[in-house]
């Protein structure tokens, strides 16, 4: 903690429709990853602060989840017409304090404004049932209600598209919505805030809230606090589920992850080193579905592995402003020094490396975090390489003898989040699809994201709770149900009450 500088911006909380020092005095630095400079100093809430915050949501909450559904979904056409508006300027908000480069950055943005165009349709998705005279006289119908406040807890990796995967699908369904970003790259969120309330959203239906541990444990406690998203590693999901459910709360949690792809010897090598080269080094490998393991079959192994050296080497390093740059820096240098720890591990271990990013060093950015791409052929399943999620420009290469074979390491893994199979037999990827322990897989597709119309999330460790986000189980898990059932007699053939239980 540091006090507030006078020679960098002072990043704000978001409260009831404006700006908001707060009361909290404590600051944390903001860096740019390209430069490794000071950039900005983020205020962090105190009690009080959040206090304020959830009592102005909760009131907020009580009369937006009365306004009807059209008007709703007017403010969000609204709302997403501006962030399509202002997609160059929150790109290189996102590249100041992230590092992605810019194409990267807008294409993060465009992800979630698919998430936006699915909750301008709430209509569709609130839609109940009715049943018609299930016994004489009497019909029963359904609906979905908000749960009241929600919180999301967002990772730095995507600071404008995991906010989008939550607040317009909680905010469509009625809630009102509190944001507590990374402290790493909090200032994109300033600005989709800005643009809510330009879209002529209420105030106090979305607000921001910067802070660390304190604020997040403040949040999973408070008893005006329904439901929390979160989004992030393994250790602070099952942290997050367990005490916010603790507390009465619905959470849903995603975790940690640690991709495979598995390289059958019939798959097109040059397409799928090409693939696999961007979803390894992509966002310099900080996502949760980058594929940090290649899983070699057979034959595939050695050619796999020079193509993939051959594309990794044509990757170009720079800072997230260089119009040629494919790849920007870490996120800050304890991340780069624990990468290299962790390749340096391995190539102790016996690994081979083929490729070693970590002494990359950037012309006129030498103090910028960076680490560029590299490649571990044979390594084995108990190396710190494997076991641990990287989240950084380095991809594993595993050799084994047969799909079945690689079936097993894949589902062996504690994390379940995303994987791909590449091939060009249709009985290979039918088997893999259908075996395989993990909740989106690729077929000949590195990233399986789904499309906003579905839901994303994992199995094992990489999700606690229920629900999935966005989609179909996003609407799930920010309304609860209500069934009612329902009699309209005419006063004279009124029916006498039985004290046994109703039968129809």
């Amino acid at each position: 903690m540091t006090t507030i500088a006078t020679d960098v911006a002072e990043i704000l909380h978001y409260i009831n429709g404006a700006p908001s020092a707060g009361t909290g005095t404590e600051t944390q630095p903001v860096y740019n990853p390209a430069t490794g400079e000071v950039t900005g100093q983020l205020r962090l809430a105190n009690d009080e602060d959040l206090a304020q915050a959830v009592a102005i949501a909760k009131a907020a909450s009580e009369t937006w989840g009365e306004v009807s559904i059209a008007k709703r979904s007017k403010i969000l056409f609204r709302f997403q017409q501006l962030l399509t508006e202002h997609t160059d300027e929150l790109a290189r908000i996102i590249t100041s304090e992230h590092g992605k480069v810019l194409s990267d950055a807008a294409g993060e943005i465009s992800r979630g404004i698919e998430v936006v165009e699915y909750a301008c349709g709430i209509s569709q998705s609130l839609k109940g049932e009715y049943s018609d005279q299930v016994s004489t006289g009497i019909d029963v119908f359904s609906f979905r209600q908000p749960l009241g406040v929600v919180a999301g807890i967002t990772p730095f990796n995507f600071p404008v598209m995991v906010p989008l995967w939550m607040a317009p699908v909680a905010i469509a369904t009625g809630n009102a919505f509190i944001l507590k970003p990374s402290e790493r790259d909090p200032s994109a969120s300033l600005l989709i805030a800005q643009l809510f309330k330009e879209a002529g959203l209420p105030d106090g239906v979305f607000q921001v809230l910067h802070g660390g541990k304190d604020t997040v444990d403040g949040l999973l406690s408070h008893p005006d606090i329904d439901g929390i998203s979160f989004v992030g590693s393994t250790p602070i999901a099952k942290y997050v589920h367990e005490t916010a459910t603790k507390h009465g709360k619905r959470v849903q949690a995603l975790g940690g992850a640690k991709n495979h792809a598995v390289i059958m010897p019939d798959a097109d090598m040059d397409l799928a080193a090409d693939h696999i080269n961007a979803a390894a080094f992509g966002s310099a490998g900080q996502r949760c579905m980058a594929i940090s393991v290649a899983v070699a079959v057979g034959d595939a192994a050695d050619a796999l592995v020079d193509k993939l050296a051959e594309h990794a080497g044509k990757v170009n390093v720079s800072h997230g402003f260089d119009e040629k740059a494919d790849m920007g820096p870490v996120i800050t240098p304890a991340s780069k020094s624990r990468l290299q720890k962790i390749v340096g591990e391995a190539e102790q271990a016996g690994a081979a490396l083929v490729i070693d990013g970590r002494d990359l060093v950037v012309k006129d950015h030498e103090n910028g975090f960076f680490v560029g791409p590299t490649i571990i052929d044979k390594v084995s399943r108990e190396m710190s390489a494997y076991t641990e999620e990287i989240f950084g420009p380095v991809l594993v290469v595993l050799r084994v003898d047969s799909l079945d074979e690689a079936i097993d390491v894949v589902n062996a893994n504690p994390y379940g989040n995303g994987t791909a199979i590449f091939t060009s037999s249709g009985a290979h990827a039918r088997t893999y699809t259908r075996r395989i322990q993990v909740g989106m897989v690729g077929v000949n597709v590195p990233l399986p994201v789904p499309v906003a119309w579905h839901s994303f999330g994992g199995w094992k460790d990489s999700l606690f709770g229920e629900h999935h986000i966005y989609g179909p189980d996003g609407v799930r898990f920010y309304t609860r149900g209500k069934a009612i059932t329902q009699r309209w007699p005419e006063p004279a053939k009124g029916t006498a009450a039985t004290f046994n239980f109703p039968s129809n």
